[in-house]
């Protein structure tokens, strides 16, 4: 098609194309703008903004990492020392809390707990440090050392990938559960510096993680077998790059988007089998505050005190629906063949 022509100040003809650059060398603005490239990561950020329920879940998730790094400050302004006792809140004859709901009241927001009076509130707080920390913690040695092993099976074949695939086989039908209250049972109460429940934060985030690499393990290498024969990986072997340049420089950056995914549904799954150690006493040593541990405790008041089981599931289950969401969120807009 002949483009329009157009009458200069001088009278000459001039031909114009909409987006090709005007007598100053600068394209059309709209033009312009219609083929301009987007990474896959901006992308998936488009993707991730549309869903409601990912956003959501991700503002619950920086709230709850916001209250466990201010804890002491938010403990200060509005409620008591986690490990205070408050007689004078419990009914010296049985043992409960004095007034309705627990104790609530505008010195205690969430009331307190049966037969010492210490605050719920302050507690819940606290408590969200223990789970946040140990599962972030063992998410990330988990995916560290899933990733490695993983990429590793799924590069070189062989005789490798067969010993780390029967290694993760053996690491999955491992009883973890019975294993960490066992292992915690002879731990002492000093080890490297650590006392108390160092110790103990230090073991859960060592055998969680420890047991949760195979899962990443699976997913890395079986990535790793569809992207070792691509095309991109060939011209780099043929143009001489050594196997530590391709693991780092080709297959490492397109793995990135799995392990960002199931990172962030493995955190969810570390706060509940924290929760559930701590609920069978293999957590942090008491007074240390913990979730898990204060649903425990909870079990032989709940008929005189309900509240005080009530909130710290509540705590467990909104913390871990906020980041299954988030989770799902970031799953969809990762995935190219999605259809959000």
């Amino acid at each position: 098609m002949t483009a329009p022509l157009h009458e200069t100040s001088a009278g000459e003809a001039t031909a114009t194309v909409d987006g090709a650059p005007d007598a100053s060398g600068t394209p059309d603005t709209p033009a312009a703008k219609a083929i301009e490239g987007r990474s896959p990561w901006k992308i998936a950020w488009t993707r991730l903004k549309r869903d409601k329920l990912a956003l959501a879940g991700a503002f619950v998730v920086v709230f709850l990492v916001l209250v466990a790094i201010l804890a002491p400050v938010i403990v200060g302004l509005l409620g008591h020392p986690p490990d205070e006792f408050h007689e004078d809140q419990i009914d010296p004859l049985f043992g409960t809390p004095i007034g309705s709901w627990g104790g609530v009241s505008s010195d205690f927001l969430f009331g307190v707990e049966p037969v010492n009076g210490r605050d719920v509130f302050s507690r819940i707080v606290y408590g969200a440090r223990i789970s946040l920390l140990v599962a972030f913690l063992a998410a990330v040695f988990a995916v560290a050392l899933g990733t490695v092993l993983g990429i590793i099976a799924g590069y070189f074949g062989g005789w490798i990938d067969a010993a780390l695939s029967r290694v993760m086989d053996v690491m999955l039908a491992f009883p973890q559960l019975l294993f960490t209250i066992a292992l915690v049972s002879v731990l002492p109460n000093e080890l490297l510096g650590l006392d108390g429940s160092g110790v103990r934060i230090a073991a859960l985030v060592l055998v969680i993680g420890f047991f949760g690499w195979p899962y990443v393990g699976r997913i890395v290498r079986g990535q790793t077998l569809s992207l070792r024969n691509r095309e991109y990986v060939e011209a780099a072997q043929s143009l001489g790059a050594g196997r530590l340049y391709i693991l780092r420089r080709e297959l490492l950056p397109n793995l990135i988007a799995p392990i960002t995914v199931y990172a962030t549904l493995m955190i969810p799954t570390n706060i509940l089998t924290e929760a559930a150690l701590s609920f069978l006493g293999a957590g942090v040593k008491p007074p240390t505050a913990s979730w898990g541990q204060m649903l425990s405790t909870a079990i032989t008041t709940y008929e005189s005190d309900p509240l005080f089981m009530v909130i710290p599931g509540l705590a467990i289950f909104i913390t871990v629906l906020a980041f299954n969401l988030f989770g799902d969120g970031v799953r969809d807009a990762l995935d190219p063949k999605g259809s959000r």
